[in-house]
């Protein structure tokens, strides 16, 4: 696949002018989420010309954060220990268990300080167009943790897109003959909005306001 920026430049034909390693590092860095044909040669460029201690320094953080960070056996957050700095602070209020799609989530609820329950970081929404199901995702692992721990409420703050809504409303399903209380965020969050990118009041407002789903 070719691709042309307005300017008429030619990314495939103008990478051959780059040494083999250079390259190399461009196309890996184009595979990174949001990281473009150019901004992927920007990035490159700029490393390169950056000291060789402060590059391997950033190559030597990103292979050991690789090997060290793994998730939380219990909410799987993530961790360099079997259970999270979360699960582990015993000031948490166990009888409220929020439950969200990606890590990035419970640190967007972290930074309100208002939230002091636990977590359930699900790792996607249900999407079968792209070919996510129930099964790919720690919704079993869910249920078997309210099961044996039962919290007096359930939050779903999944984000409200499609998918989120879908996910949502299967984990309720799923939920319901257990008798435990099970909210929703409320829409004080933008249709179509991700928690990461909502600022403190909206997602303040979105947490306060949860219904009963």
């Amino acid at each position: 696949m070719r691709w042309v920026d307005s300017a008429g430049w030619d990314y495939p034909s103008k990478m051959a002018l780059f040494p083999p390693s250079l390259r190399q590092l461009i196309a890996l860095l184009e595979r990174l989420p949001g990281i473009g044909p150019r901004s992927a040669q920007r990035l490159a460029l700029y490393l390169i010309r950056r000291p060789t201690d402060e590059v391997e320094q950033l190559a030597s953080a990103l292979i050991q954060a690789r090997h060290q960070v793994r998730l939380c056996e219990r909410c799987f957050f993530l961790s360099e220990q079997t259970l999270c700095e979360i699960c582990q602070d015993p000031s948490r209020d166990a009888n409220l268990l929020c439950v969200v799609a990606d890590a990035r989530d419970v640190v967007s609820l972290e930074r309100l300080e208002q939230y002091r329950g636990l977590y359930h970081v699900l790792h996607g929404l249900i999407s079968p167009a792209e070919g996510i199901q129930p099964e790919d995702l720690k919704i079993r692992a869910l249920i078997e943790r309210v099961r044996t721990q039962p919290p007096q409420e359930v939050i779903l703050a999944t984000p409200p897109t499609v998918e989120g809504d879908a996910t949502a409303l299967y984990i309720a399903r799923l939920l319901k003959p257990m008798g435990v209380r099970t909210t929703r965020i409320a829409y004080g969050m933008p249709v179509g909005g991700e928690l990461d990118y909502a600022d403190a009041a909206t997602l303040g407002y979105a947490l306060s306001g949860r219904r009963e789903i």
